[in-house]
């Protein structure tokens, strides 16, 4: 990273380089590290868009700028902002753009899927898939890739139904997804990748008004001839959804069984205590840096003061909630693991009105998976030393290429 010499008032502000360079495993990106630290508010550049930004690192402060109504998303819309990837992953119109009334509109027709009732009958179903993923992979005898036998196919199969994504379709949509989260995606590539998922979900929801299913596609078509949301609404909610669902609960998952594999001490917390799960799920959320980079910016509508320091109207904002999950002011030891943790609560996904729609999916994925490897596989260990693990590069998400286990 390049830090820029303090300037004269006439050279402008401290600008940060931020490079975003590949990590491996769950190694913190120094440059957020220490502006955490040194800087909690500072002004950042990142590979692509146009300009600086301000990026917002502690704790308190993400909370802030992520619940503030003066903080908009919508405005992002047309802009080149400094960003992670040469693309926006996020497409105009959708929710992960949009501010109320809007933003609250869409959110309020897919809260049903995702609340409590739902994800109760879903994790019984999701119990019983893990427990034959697991005996299959039992029977086929170490070593296995756990990434591909079973974390994928479960988190796959978990969202297709949920969402009502046929089985059939799935390797497709897996390939839109490598294109679209990739950091070598162009932008022209990107806007490719977009409409060709544009066009399989608007197709798809067509089919679904004619022969509605127990999905959430088939309640957003239903909202669509009601009135409730438009076709590219439609479509930007069942991509983000489609597309986090695949990506990001398998590296999470993935990297929740890597970190407990070489952290032996914790674990063994865990096996005496299996009642201890949900808080572990949580305190591996909290640890687990997740992006290679930020993810949306917003833009300030007025002046707004985050940490002591002024954001002028106009001028756009990226919080970074890995680092808010590391400030020292808030968790003990804040760059240790401690799965009895019982501290602040995690900002993994989010806070305020873009708080991730599937947080009590994913949560309930990783417990039953973990529970379901804890049980079964007592043994259970890395088949490699974890520096020959192999780690996803120039992706959005991090989490392991292959994880290769015995027992």
């Amino acid at each position: 990273m390049t830090r820029h010499p303090h300037p004269s008032p006439s050279q402008g502000p401290v600008v940060h380089d931020w490079a975003v360079a590949p990590l491996r495993g769950t190694d913190f990106d120094p440059v957020p590290h220490r502006l955490l630290r040194e800087e909690p508010v500072a002004r950042i550049r990142l590979p692509y868009g146009e300009g600086h930004a301000w990026l917002v690192t502690r704790y308190e402060d993400v909370k802030q700028v992520s619940a503030d109504p003066r903080f908009s998303r919508a405005l992002t819309v047309g802009r080149p902002i400094t960003s992670t990837t040469p693309h926006t992953l996020a497409p105009a119109g959708g929710v992960g753009r949009a501010d109320p009334p809007d933003h609250t509109r869409l959110r309020r027709l897919i809260a049903p899927t995702f609340g409590r009732r739902r994800i109760t009958v879903l994790r019984d179903r999701t119990t019983r898939r893990a427990r034959r993923l697991a005996l299959r992979t039992l029977d086929a005898g170490p070593p296995a890739d756990l990434a591909e036998t079973f974390v994928g196919p479960l988190s796959a199969t978990v969202v297709a139904e949920l969402l009502g994504v046929p089985a059939a379709d799935l390797d497709r949509v897996e390939e839109w997804r490598a294109g679209l989260l990739s950091h070598d995606t162009t932008a022209a590539e990107g806007e490719s990748v977009k409409r060709e998922i544009a066009g399989y979900f608007a197709d798809l929801a067509r089919h679904r008004a004619e022969h509605p299913a127990d999905d959430l596609i088939s309640e957003l078509a239903a909202a669509r001839a009601a009135g409730g949301l438009s076709t590219p609404e439609l479509v930007s909610m069942a991509v983000m959804l489609t597309l986090n669902g695949l990506d990001a609960v398998r590296n999470i998952v993935s990297t929740m069984v890597y970190v407990l594999l070489t952290h032996p001490e914790q674990t063994a917390k865990l096996r005496a205590d299996p009642a201890l799960l949900p808080r572990a799920v949580d305190e591996l959320l909290r640890y687990i840096p997740q992006r290679n980079g930020v993810g949306m910016p917003r833009v300030a509508t007025e002046d707004v003061e985050v940490g002591g320091v002024t954001i002028r109207a106009g001028e756009a904002v990226h919080v970074f909630y890995p680092a808010a999950n590391r400030d020292p002011a808030v968790y003990t030891d804040p760059d240790g693991l401690d799965l009895t943790r019982a501290e602040a609560p995690h900002l993994a996904f989010g806070h305020g009105a873009h708080y991730c729609a599937g947080a009590q999916l994913a949560r309930m994925e990783a417990e039953v998976m973990l529970a379901t490897l804890l049980a079964g596989f007592p043994g259970l260990a890395l088949a490699v030393p974890p520096d020959r693990i192999a780690w996803r590069t120039g992706s959005v998400n991090r989490g392991p290429e292959t994880l290769p286990v015995t027992w």
